[in-house]
């Protein structure tokens, strides 16, 4: 095997005979990983123990990732850069496709439809719908320009050093945004399969990234992901499946998406009307209220829930009360806000918690639920119809118009043989995604099916393990609290995130616990294999087209290759740091990336390649312009950014529209500012304007 997938990095012979080989190793590599699972299936039930099993499965997908780098090694340009350009299209979409499904598409996808039901389908919509722009506006064009990275397309066709810089700073910032939530995931994932903190969880994946694109860069990156993608897709389908199966006797999930809808509607309106979920909102209400009494006067509440608190201590001591107890009192007293501020931050987060948690299904809307509101009710409800509809299809736009100026997937189309073969990497591309998107609303679905129907209403002292054993990896993903004290599981009892909605499936579905490493690994490939290829895009922006296009153009090819490799690894450190601080959900990190990039590059992309007339000039400015508004607004109305950067000023949203579509705002700006001011400064050079005609229109000779 090892010395299959050595040839099939070297390369050598015909493309037939190259495809021929890689068609060979992956059919072994398929069936080995199948052989596999099973043995490790048998030796749970043969006593192996979850811990031995998460960790073998750690270790033998970054043993498996690090090999194809360390065989994949490489110091020639070409194939650091592009992969030699001769990767064929089906692997090419086989590893664009694993280069996309991120953690965000993998972890946070059937997270989010859980979570939100319809209003989550803007994602799917937005991103499958962005292959198409792909398809259509940039991918063959891109090709045939012939550049290795985004910045380098912005240099040679606009000309001058100053549209390449603000297409490096463009693409550094919406890729460490990016990279951020992939490291996040990968530390979540790995502190599940093996046990460790989420700090160390995300250094010990770091060490699966780095010594893949560490050493081959874009080769090795390939043909990893190739290798990714086929564990992650099998991973998704197999928990999907059996949930189907078990629910419906029906093998195939998304053909039985709408019975099983229907049934989770039927189970919310039990839900919305049961007396014990209702007397569990009615408690959330008053906890609220309470909250919102202290927010008068943080001061003064903190000093009388201080002063409450040394009382109660004072009183167990006195009676020498069980331990227990007293150690609950102390933990109650420390764990109370150190000053007024504080205790402000503190008890508006927890009134927020409370005022979703007083609202029926746990906050959630009716997974069947188009929009917020009522288009035919009062002007309040018609408002909030409105406004829900605005946001979903603004959000479809950032993420059409995002997914086709992302730099580390365009990029990927540089690597194939041909223009031929980059539309039909294309294809492949959608075909590869489509598997994974087409199941995931039926896999939110049968989750919440099984939540409603089977673990509301539980003992608590009869919960599944994985309730536990989540909570224990972050309290703030899974928690339960017997608020009225019934002994039983309401809905409104459990506060679920939806980034372990698709980690936990195989457990909630009661599959052995080697399924869920399965899943587990699964994901793991997927935060690695769209990390490797954000962190190569970073560190190409910064070697090829900073150092060797702007600063030495002389440098050989081995300097710059070692320059990349060093960035590679300083990004990579900085951007572990940042994750292991929990900065935002993943979910929000990556919309963020996609407005970044839409807002930055869609523009600057598409005049480039069909309005020859578009200057330099105009594109420097107009990409400036609309990632600053992208920017500006998302720095004025996102909690998180708010508090990074200090903004204290009331929260204004531009007709209703949420941070996370920023780049709604930013795309029309870089438009109008680059067709506007393109008017007004000197054309391109003739060899410019016969360039853009040539890449349109290949029948034309270049004079």
């Amino acid at each position: 095997m090892a010395g299959m997938f050595e040839t099939a990095g070297a390369g050598g012979g015909s493309n037939k005979a190259f495809k021929q080989q890689l068609n060979k190793v992956y059919k072994w590599y398929t069936g080995g990983f199948f052989v596999f699972v099973v043995a490790l299936a048998i030796l749970e039930q043969m006593g192996l123990s979850r811990e031995w099993i998460g960790f073998i499965f750690l270790l033998a997908t970054i043993g498996l990732y690090a090999g194809i780098g360390i065989m994949s090694r490489t110091t020639d340009a070409a194939e650091y850069y592009v992969a030699g350009r001769r990767v064929p299209a089906v692997y090419n979409g086989m590893a664009t496709g694993a280069d996309w499904m991120s953690a965000a598409s993998f972890i946070g996808m059937a997270g989010t439809l859980y979570l939100t039901g319809y209003g989550g389908l803007a994602f799917i919509m937005g991103w499958t719908g962005g292959y198409c722009l792909v398809a259509l506006f940039l991918a063959p064009y891109l090709r045939k320009f012939g550049q290795f990275t985004i910045p380098d397309f912005l240099g040679e066709r606009y000309g001058g050093n100053l549209p390449r810089f603000i297409g490096i700073f463009a693409a550094i910032l919406c890729s460490f945004t990016y990279v951020v939530a992939q490291i996040y995931g990968v530390g979540l994932i790995t502190s599940r399969l093996t046990g460790v903190a989420f700090e160390l969880g995300v250094f010990l994946g770091l060490g699966g990234i780095l010594v893949c694109s560490f050493l081959g860069g874009m080769r090795a990156v390939t043909w990893t992901q190739v290798a990714q993608y086929i564990i992650l897709i099998i991973a998704y389908m197999i928990p999907v499946v059996w949930l189907s199966v078990k629910q419906t006797s029906v093998p195939v999930p998304q053909a039985i998406y709408g019975q099983q809808l229907q049934k989770v509607t039927q189970a919310e309106a039990k839900l919305i009307a049961d007396p014990k979920e209702i007397e569990v909102r009615d408690i959330y209400k008053q906890r609220s209220a309470e909250l919102a009494e202290k927010l008068k006067d943080p001061a003064t509440a903190l000093a009388a829930d201080k002063a409450a608190a040394e009382a109660k201590l004072a009183e167990l001591r006195a009676a020498n009360a069980p331990s227990a107890d007293i150690t609950a009192a102390e933990k109650a007293l420390s764990g109370l806000p150190g000053d007024a501020a504080a205790a402000r931050t503190a008890w508006t987060k927890a009134k927020a918690a409370a005022d979703a948690k007083s609202r029926p299904l746990n906050g959630m809307p009716r997974h069947a639920q188009q929009f917020a509101g009522d288009p035919n009710g009062d002007e309040a409800a018609k408002s909030a119809f409105d406004t829900s509809r605005r946001n979903f299809l603004a959000l479809i736009f950032c993420l059409m118009i995002g997914t086709a100026a992302l730099p580390h997937i365009l990029m990927r189309y540089y690597t194939v043989p041909s223009v031929k073969e980059a539309r039909q990497s294309v294809t492949w591309s959608l075909f590869f995604i489509f598997l994974l998107y087409f199941t995931a609303p039926a896999l939110a679905v049968l989750v919440k099916y099984e939540v409603l129907t089977v673990l509301v209403g539980t003992p608590f002292n009869n919960l599944p393990e994985w309730i536990a054993a989540w909570n224990k990896v972050d309290p703030g993903l899974l928690s339960v609290t017997d608020i009225n004290k019934d002994g039983l599981l309401q809905l409104n009892e459990m506060s679920i995130g939806g980034d372990i909605i698709v980690l936990a499936a195989p457990a909630i579905g009661g599959l052995p616990y080697v399924v869920s490493g399965l899943v587990a690994a699964g994901g793991l490939a997927a935060a690695l294999s769209t990390a490797d290829g954000l962190l190569l895009t970073i560190a190409n922006a910064l070697s090829h087209d900073l150092y060797y296009k702007m600063i030495d153009p002389n440098a050989s090819t081995a300097r710059r290759v070692t320059i990349s490799k060093v960035l590679l690894l300083i990004v990579a450190l900085c951007a572990a740091y940042v994750a292991a601080q929990k900065p935002a959900d993943i979910l929000f990190l990556v919309s963020a990336a996609f407005s970044f990039a839409a807002a930055a590059f869609f523009p600057a992309l598409v005049l480039g390649i069909f309005w020859k007339r578009a200057t330099g000039t105009a594109a420097s400015i107009g990409m400036a312009a609309g990632l600053g508004v992208t920017f500006y607004y998302m720095v004025t109305t996102q909690p998180w950014l708010r508090g990074v950067f200090g903004v204290t000023s009331p929260v204004e949203l531009w007709w209703g529209i949420q941070p996370i579509s920023a780049g709604l705002f930013g795309v029309p700006v870089g438009f109008a500012i680059i067709i506007l001011l393109s008017f007004v400064t000197p054309a391109p050079s003739r060899k410019v304007q016969e360039l853009v005609e040539h890449v349109r229109y290949p029948s034309l000779k270049m004079s």
